[in-house]
């Protein structure tokens, strides 16, 4: 059905059975009886004919749009398939969210290097909005990042591990020490880590999705936060693997709570739908074994 699949985007293409029989190197009567075979095994109409000329049927249209993609499919298939077998050496583009940490990361780079060699990996860290732009314009293959958007089917969306988020606060602060809601933050300011040249998406993210009412201070790296909190300009928010990060004698660490229900952060490891490929999905799979 393939072969079928190609002369029938040819024609529709050309509009035309004659110039599609040329552009497939057919003859115009073989490629005709080529969609007379296909259009009885799909036991419908694909192109509704009219004296000489055609016009594409509703069906003829849905089938013309997901063969293309298929055949792009299939010819990624090929080509990756090859590569495995040739062996040839093959450049691999990462990105990962730099404030989550490299530990489970960078045992994952290890293990993929020792069973691919051939594959040379480039390794690019960035905060979220930066490796989506770098994701959505090909310029990396595979994103290991946070999420805050609704998951698409454009990407594949491989779930790696979950954090629950806690909020870092000076200890002089008269607050509890087993939970706080969100709501009870609002008169505090909430302190921001951000090195993006536009922290307002990290401040819309902070907002519309943790609820946080607070007036923000936005700091470049976690010393510099954690030099706000303990002065007790504010309180931070963070998700509790990173927690090691700040110094517990001088903060306290609360479980950040919003409507009483837990504040959790999910991660994945993205890729392009129709870029997925050996390399990619094996990198996935040892990233995600790392967090098992």
């Amino acid at each position: 059905m393939f072969q079928q699949m190609q002369y029938f985007i040819a024609i529709v293409k050309n509009h035309s059975f004659t110039q599609a029989a040329v552009e497939c190197n057919i003859s115009q009567s073989a490629i005709s009886q080529q969609m007379k075979e296909l259009e009885s095994n799909l036991g419908l109409k694909l192109l509704e004919r009219k004296g000489r000329s055609f016009e594409v049927t509703e069906a003829g249209q849905y089938f013309y749009t997901h063969s293309q993609d298929i055949l792009a499919n299939v010819d990624q298939l090929v080509a990756n398939t090859k590569k495995i077998v040739k062996k040839d050496a093959v450049n691999l583009n990462i990105g990962y969210l730099r404030s989550f940490g490299t530990t489970e990361f960078l045992q994952t780079v290890s293990k993929f290097t020792q069973a691919y060699p051939q594959v040379k990996i480039h390794i690019t860290s960035g905060n979220h909005e930066e490796l989506y732009e770098l994701l959505r314009t090909g310029k990396i293959d595979l994103n290991f990042s946070d999420q805050r958007r609704a998951l698409s089917n454009e990407y594949q969306n491989e779930f790696l591990t979950s954090s629950k988020f806690m909020v870092a606060v000076s200890r002089s602060l008269p607050v509890g020490t087993e939970k706080i809601d969100i709501a009870d933050l609002a008169d505090i300011p909430c302190i921001l880590i951000s090195d993006s040249d536009n922290p307002a998406t990290d401040e819309s993210y902070y907002r519309e999705i943790l609820g946080v009412r607070s007036e923000i201070t936005f700091a470049r790296n976690y010393d510099e936060a954690q030099m706000l909190v303990a002065s007790n300009q504010g309180y931070l928010i963070i998700n509790a693997r990173m927690k090691n990060q700040l110094n517990q004698d001088i903060v306290k660490m609360i479980k950040l709570v919003k409507d009483n229900r837990e504040l959790t952060q999910n991660y994945y490891a993205y890729w392009q739908a129709g870029n997925s490929g050996f390399y990619i999905e094996s990198f996935a799979d040892l990233l995600k074994e790392s967090f098992v």
